[in-house]
This record gives C-alpha cells, sequence and structure tokens, in this order.
C-alpha cells in the first residue's frame, strides 16, 4: 500500500482549490514564532526577507499557477494570545497569496462542522489534522471518503460565507 500524500506533495498537484479550515484557539504554543511574538518582537511587512518562509514560497506558487488558496478561521472571543499572534502575522498568508477570512465561534453555533481542522485539495483529496489537547500536532490523516469530503467542503464553504474578510476583521 502506498504512502498516503503529504501537504506539500499534495498542494504541488493541486490544480483548482486547496481549502484549509482551522477551528482551534491555539497550535503548538512552543512555536518560535509565538514565543517571539510573545516576547514583544514583530515583522516588519516591509522586509519580506526577514520572514519570507519555504511555506510560504510554496503557497505562492501554488497560487501563481491559478489555484485559488483559501483559509477560514473559527474563534472564540475574546480571542486567545494564539489568535492574537495569527491575526497579527496573517499579512505573511495574504502576501502568498492566500485568501484569509475570519469566523467568531457565535456565529458558527448553526453549522454542521467536522471535528477536526483539514485541507482539502482540488474538492477530493483531504488532509485531516489531529493535534493534542495543548494543541501540539499529532498526525495528519489522508481521506478521499466521497461523504466525509463532501461534509468538509460543504462545512468550509458555509463558514467562508458568513467569514469577514482579513482586511476587514477587528480583533475583539
Amino acid at each position: 500500500m502506498a504512502a498516503a500524500p503529504t501537504l506539500e506533495e499534495l498542494l504541488r498537484g493541486c490544480t483548482r482549490s486547496a481549502l484549509h479550515l482551522e477551528m482551534r484557539d491555539g497550535y503548538m504554543r512552543d512555536d518560535p514564532l509565538f514565543l517571539r511574538w510573545l516576547s514583544g518582537r514583530r515583522d516588519d511587512p516591509t522586509d519580506r526577507s526577514s520572514w519570507w518562509s519555504p511555506w510560504l514560497q510554496l503557497i505562492k506558487e501554488t497560487t501563481a499557477r491559478g489555484v485559488d488558496v483559501r483559509r477560514a478561521r473559527i474563534i472564540s472571543e475574546p480571542p486567545s494570545e494564539y489568535i492574537r499572534f495569527e491575526h497579527e502575522i496573517t499579512f505573511r498568508n495574504i502576501a502568498s497569496g492566500e485568501q484569509v477570512r475570519w469566523l467568531p465561534r457565535r456565529q458558527a453555533t448553526d453549522l454542521a462542522l467536522p471535528g477536526n481542522d483539514f485541507w482539502l485539495i482540488d474538492g477530493q483529496h483531504l488532509l485531516i489534522h489531529h493535534f493534542s489537547g495543548e494543541g501540539d500536532f499529532v498526525e495528519h490523516e489522508f481521506n478521499a471518503a466521497p461523504q466525509t469530503v463532501s461534509l468538509c467542503a460543504s462545512a468550509f464553504e458555509a463558514v467562508w460565507a458568513r467569514a469577514v474578510p482579513h482586511q476587514d476583521f477587528r480583533l475583539t
């Protein structure tokens, strides 16, 4: 049996869309970028060489091929420090060609949502993220089951329709 594709492989082969739904209020809180932010260091959006990364380059290459890369974040209010950090550094995602929207959790109550964050590639390849209760990455799970893909696609689009574009979203 072949190994499941990685996110990088899926993005490199992507031709139409890459949708990412995030629903946690914190991830990998020992991330050096987050710890640096907590200590008061802020990135200068005009100094791209100081914050550009291989991940952002991959997204830039993906969007340059015409792939629609969208990220939706469901967040609690008031937001966690981690969400404040994410909001502040989202200029990086935008610079790489991603579209990012934010949805306060209280506005998602009547939406049918999956239990985990995911990437959905070209409407058919689902890479599900599993995290510990503390927000540490545990593993990815590849899934191409039509029912699961359909649920995640409809959940993403429902969130996207309600969510506020990054440039218009203000944290409370």
